[in-house]
């Protein structure tokens, strides 16, 4: 008994790795099946070897970060892979990436022969929504990422914008707002991407028609620190420069009121206005800078 006891826990000291291994030796006394032993078994937690795997074509990520590689690599070499990638199988020696990129570049780095896999079947299409959907519910992605995975998901997946929303657990006003980020101009979306300006950045300028301006404020974003809320007062000022200047005597009203504002901004992907008097009563604004964008916040407010 006790000398069970002790080699369990010696199982459990060695890690996921380890569990792996003893399962896969005892199988293999049981039942030493030619196929068994050249190939992992779908649907199932297998070890395969690094060298036998491709990385995807598919890979929504661009950038990984070396130091955090690195990082991952020397937590991998203490504790192991705590969470196994997926692989679809190409044949009986050869597997391809589907999802945990990033680990299994730092097993590499960890000097790791073998990592533990879910293996899967998926043709390209599958694989490629899989891979897409996976990093975006890992929410790690830059906005850009995210973004174009969304737009590959309705071009090279076929998927219908509306059926989009719920296949990735988003509001589908969430998942437009990412989309319009591609319609900035190149150097705001490597801006974005780089992490030098927000997303609330980008959606106060994609509200702005003319792109030379938009360019301008992403200068002056850049240079003078502006915060968001600075943007889209000067978007206001530009769009609408004759409009009153509204103020409100009651700072906590006020507060209030911006809570509001920005909640329905975020979710109409514009900036919306709320004015109120007294009385508690007053109106909401939504500015469209355009037939298509009204048309756009009359899909969100049908939806």
């Amino acid at each position: 008994m006790a000398d069970n006891k002790q080699g369990k826990r010696n199982a459990l000291g060695r890690g996921l790795g380890a569990l792996l291994n003893d399962s896969t030796d005892k199988t293999e006394v049981k039942d030493r099946h030619p196929l068994r032993e050249r190939s992992a078994a779908v649907g199932s937690i297998s070890e395969v070897q690094l060298d036998q795997i491709e990385v995807n074509p598919y890979q929504p990520r661009t950038d990984f970060n070396q130091e955090a590689l690195e990082e991952l690599a020397e937590s991998i070499k203490v504790q192991g892979i705590i969470q196994p990638i997926t692989l679809r199988r190409l044949n009986n020696n050869s597997y391809q990436l589907i999802s945990g990129e990033r680990r299994f570049q730092a097993s590499k780095l960890a000097g790791l022969k073998k990592v533990p896999a879910y293996i899967r079947t998926a043709d390209d299409q599958q694989m490629l929504e899989m891979a897409l959907i996976e990093n975006i519910q890992r929410e790690d992605l830059n906005a850009m990422e995210v973004a174009l995975s969304y737009q590959r998901l309705l071009t090279d997946c076929k998927l219908k914008q509306e059926e989009l929303g719920d296949r990735v657990g988003k509001k589908r006003s969430t998942v437009n707002n990412y989309l319009r980020l591609l319609k900035l101009p190149p150097d705001i979306q490597a801006a974005v991407r780089d992490g030098k300006i927000s997303m609330g950045h980008a959606r106060a300028l994609i509200s702005v028609e003319d792109s030379s301006f938009q360019l301008e404020l992403l200068k002056k974003i850049l240079n003078e620190d502006l915060s968001v809320r600075k943007v889209e007062a000067l978007v206001k000022q530009a769009s609408f420069p004759d409009a009153p200047v509204e103020k409100s005597e009651n700072k906590e009203e006020n507060k209030e009121i911006i809570k509001v504002q920005d909640k329905l901004s975020s979710h109409f992907g514009t900036k919306i206005k709320i004015a109120s008097n007294d009385n508690n009563k007053g109106e909401i604004k939504i500015p469209f800078g355009s037939v298509s964008e009204l048309n756009r916040i009359l899909e969100i407010i049908d939806a």
